[in-house]
């Protein structure tokens, strides 16, 4: 990657480059960041304008009966003729905010949150805007697609987080008890968890992307992976039991798909080697 990186806006107008000094760096990343901003707070505030949708569709959702995955899995259990035997439903329990502004603080965390994880592809192109005059003609055509398959990669971790890991974590949490123990979750600490379920798993789906880019620099090699592939299996146990409650069923779930991606990326890996190879 050249040293020297390209005004942006002066590249896609036609006219001629010229080399930029430190601080028109800082000047063009400041204006990206902006730009950033101002979209995710823009969605933030629409959000928040309809924050009574939000929770009670969207936040609460998996605490419902008719949530789609509950639905969804009680009828493949019917349809592999299991009967009933898979189906499952969240025990009904309440949720209280303890604190006197907690509503109002949580609404306003919640809303920029969604906010983010809805602008993500607009923050990954801006991003990309930024490195991308920076880039030699090879490079930016291996990176071609680059912030689509991100973007797709992120939300599908973030809609598997909501859809799979959400119902049976919230299934096996709110039904935990213990003798002479009330269980009754604050709004926050709910809402905390539903976010420890789902943008990790987006930043996670990200793996084969890393990969990637460390077979470009040669730091990662499919041999290497193929190498630690054992280590590897207990590296996912670990990490699904940080980011999942100690349920076997759900550090299952969200196991086998972070193994799937590790082999994904061996692959991917692999391409990119052969590519360097013959380049």
């Amino acid at each position: 990657m050249p040293l020297d990186q390209i005004d942006v806006d002066r590249l896609e107008s036609g006219q001629e480059s010229q080399e930029m000094t430190f601080l028109e760096h800082l000047e063009e990343l400041r204006w990206h960041i902006i730009r950033s901003l101002v979209v995710i707070v823009g969605l933030g505030i629409v959000l928040f304008l309809f924050q009574g949708w939000m929770f009670d569709t969207v936040i609460f959702g998996p605490t419902k009966q008719d949530f789609f995955s509950y639905v969804a899995i009680c009828q493949l259990s019917e349809a592999v003729g299991l009967g009933d035997t898979m189906c499952f439903r969240p025990p009904d329990f309440p949720k209280i905010a303890t604190g006197f502004g907690e509503p109002f603080i949580m609404s306003i965390k919640v809303s920029f949150i969604m906010g983010f994880i809805i602008a993500f592809p607009y923050v990954l192109w801006e991003f990309w805007r930024f490195i991308k005059p920076g880039l030699y003609a090879k490079e930016r055509q291996a990176a071609r697609g680059m912030v689509a398959i991100c973007s797709v990669l992120f939300l599908l971790g973030v809609l598997f987080g909501y859809y799979i890991i959400s119902p049976f974590a919230v299934n096996f949490l709110a039904g935990y008890q213990i003798p002479g123990v009330q269980n009754t979750p604050t709004m926050s600490s709910f809402i905390n968890y539903m976010i420890m379920f789902t943008a990790p798993a987006g930043l996670i789906f990200e793996l084969p992307i890393i990969v990637y880019f460390l077979s470009s620099i040669g730091l990662v090699t499919p041999e290497g992976m193929k190498k630690y592939r054992r280590h590897s299996i207990i590296g996912v146990l670990l990490l699904s039991a940080m980011i999942t409650p100690p349920d076997v069923v759900t550090q299952f779930l969200i196991g086998v798909p972070l193994y799937v991606l590790y082999e994904v990326s061996i692959v991917v890996s692999a391409r990119v080697n052969k590519a360097n190879e013959e380049f």
